[in-house]
Order: structure tokens, then C-alpha cells, then sequence
């Protein structure tokens, strides 16, 4: 049809301008179809990040979760969009969706793992877990929690370490915040001797216990007889502190409870070895010897 059209042929010329008016049509079509389709993907990604922030605000969301359903929102409707101008421009809408699925399927196939982690992220930015701040125990290993996005939670361990825990493996292993509740018990267990008193020895722990500003009333401290050792008697004592002061509150208590035991004259026992000796075999011998001479 070109060739007779560039010949002069009159009835093909017309039908060139008439296709090129009509695809030129099609593609204006397109075109606004397309600018429609930004235009409101960039407003529905803004609706639904300020909806998402305003949940943030109560505690109940985070923002690397409002970022992302942002951006999920965008790019379906450019998805969305984009097969309308596909089809606007003659293409078969079900052969875009037929190719659009295999990509999909195979594009899944090959990063299964990586999908498994994004989806444990949103499911972990949703339940909420833990949050940035707490000190949880992932995998095993304890820390802080520095930051958290769809692949990865981030861990400052206490040795100054950092942790990139992958999502998948967190969501599907045990997870343990110390800090959710706010606050979190330790025990202190001691030996003191046989023959000490045992009830000064407990009036002693809850003394050191209630004094301490930073052990909680509420549960009361707890100091009890818990076992008997082979050299002494085991007194425990069970306190409340929060999880900001549980390590310093832990360890200031077991060096103070030690200084009021020897304020009280109250022993650690600790462990001893006792040399026995024994004569050599030939004076054992003798002596045998001997006794049996004897009788």
C-alpha cells in the first residue's frame, strides 16, 4: 500500500492518511493514557503513604513499611497502566499478561530466597515483633536492633559486632524480646557455709535488694533457700529491674550482696582438696606381715 501510495495511486494515499490518523490517534490516546496513569500513581502512592503515616504515628506501623506499600501502590498502578496502553496501541492484552506471568514465574524461581525475605519483612513490619531500639535474641544471638527493612534486621551485638539477620530465618525461628515488657527478673544464687544463719543470710540479700533505687517494688524481691551443696547452702534472691538497668542493677547487686555477707561475718565456702598419704607398698607389705605374725 506505501508503494502504491508513493506512485500517486489516489484510493491507497488515502488509506495511508487514513491509517496514520487513525494511529496517530491511537497514540495521543496512549499517550494521555500513560500521563493519566503517572499522574495518579504518584497521587495514590502519596494517599497511601500519608495513610499509612498517620497508623505510624500510633506505634503500630514503621516507615520503611509505609514506604514500601507506597511504592507497591505506584508501581501496580503503572503496571496497570501500561497493559491499557499496550492494548490502546494494538497489542494483545492477553499476550502481555501471558509474558508478564512467565517473566513473573521465572523471575520467582530465581529469587525465591530473596522473596521469602521480603515477604518475612512485611509480615515482620506488620505483627511488629520487635522494634529499632529493643534488644531481642535472633537466631541465637543477642543484640540491639539497629534497623530493620524488607531483606535484612540489623543487630549491634554488645561486643560491638554488627548482625545482618536475614528475614526469613528470623520470622521462622523463635524470636526473644527482653524489652517488650519493660522490665525483666535475674537471679543471684550464693553458698554460704553450713553452720552460718541462713535467715540473717537471706534478711541480708533482701536488705542490699531494697535499697538499690533501681530494683523494682512491684514485683517484690524474692530471697529464698534453694539447695544444699556439697560444701555449703545455696540462698537465691530473685529481683525486677528494667531492661535499661537490668546489667548494671545485676552485677552491682551480686558485688554488694557480697561485701554485706562479710560485713555480717557470713562465710563462702569454697572448694578444697584434702592430701591423703599413703605408704609405700613394701612397708604396707611389712605390716601385713607382721600382723598376721602376730595372730
Amino acid at each position: 500500500m506505501i508503494g502504491q501510495a508513493l506512485t500517486g495511486d489516489p484510493e491507497s494515499l488515502r488509506n495511508l492518511v487514513g491509517l496514520v490518523g487513525a494511529f496517530s490517534i491511537r497514540l495521543i490516546v496512549a499517550g494521555l493514557i500513560l500521563g493519566v496513569t503517572l499522574w495518579l500513581a504518584g497521587r495514590l502512592a502519596r494517599l497511601v503513604e500519608r495513610s499509612v503515616a498517620r497508623l505510624s504515628k500510633s506505634g503500630s506501623t514503621d516507615p520503611t513499611l509505609t514506604k514500601f506499600v507506597a511504592g507497591f501502590a505506584r508501581y501496580m498502578i503503572i503496571a496497570i497502566g501500561l497493559v491499557v496502553v499496550l492494548q490502546q496501541l494494538g497489542v494483545q492484552a492477553t499476550s502481555v499478561i501471558a509474558v508478564l506471568g512467565a517473566a513473573s514465574l521465572a523471575i520467582g524461581l530465581a529469587l525465591q530466597g530473596t522473596l521469602g525475605n521480603v515477604a518475612a519483612g512485611v509480615m515482620i513490619l506488620l505483627l511488629r515483633p520487635y522494634r529499632v531500639g529493643d534488644h531481642v535474641e535472633l537466631s541465637g544471638r543477642q543484640g540491639t536492633v539497629a534497623a530493620i527493612d524488607l531483606f535484612n534486621t540489623r543487630l549491634a551485638e554488645f561486643e560491638g559486632m554488627t548482625l545482618y539477620v536475614p528475614n526469613g530465618k528470623v520470622f521462622g525461628d523463635m524470636i526473644v524480646n527482653f524489652s517488650k515488657s519493660g522490665r525483666r527478673r535475674f537471679e543471684l544464687t550464693f553458698t554460704v557455709d553450713y553452720e552460718d544463719d541462713l535467715d540473717l543470710a537471706l534478711e541480708k540479700m533482701l536488705e542490699v535488694a531494697r535499697a538499690d533505687p533501681r530494683v523494682l517494688g512491684d514485683p517484690e524481691p524474692w530471697a529464698k533457700v534453694t539447695a544444699t551443696a556439697d560444701s555449703g547452702v545455696n540462698v537465691s534472691m530473685r529481683c525486677w529491674a528494667s531492661t535499661s538497668d537490668w546489667f548494671n542493677t545485676k552485677w552491682d547487686l551480686l558485688k554488694a550482696v557480697k561485701e554485706a555477707f562479710d560485713a555480717a561475718g557470713l562465710r563462702f565456702p569454697y572448694p578444697h582438696q584434702v592430701q591423703v598419704d599413703r605408704a609405700p607398698r613394701e612397708v604396707t607389705a611389712k605390716v601385713r606381715l607382721q600382723r598376721m605374725t602376730a595372730n
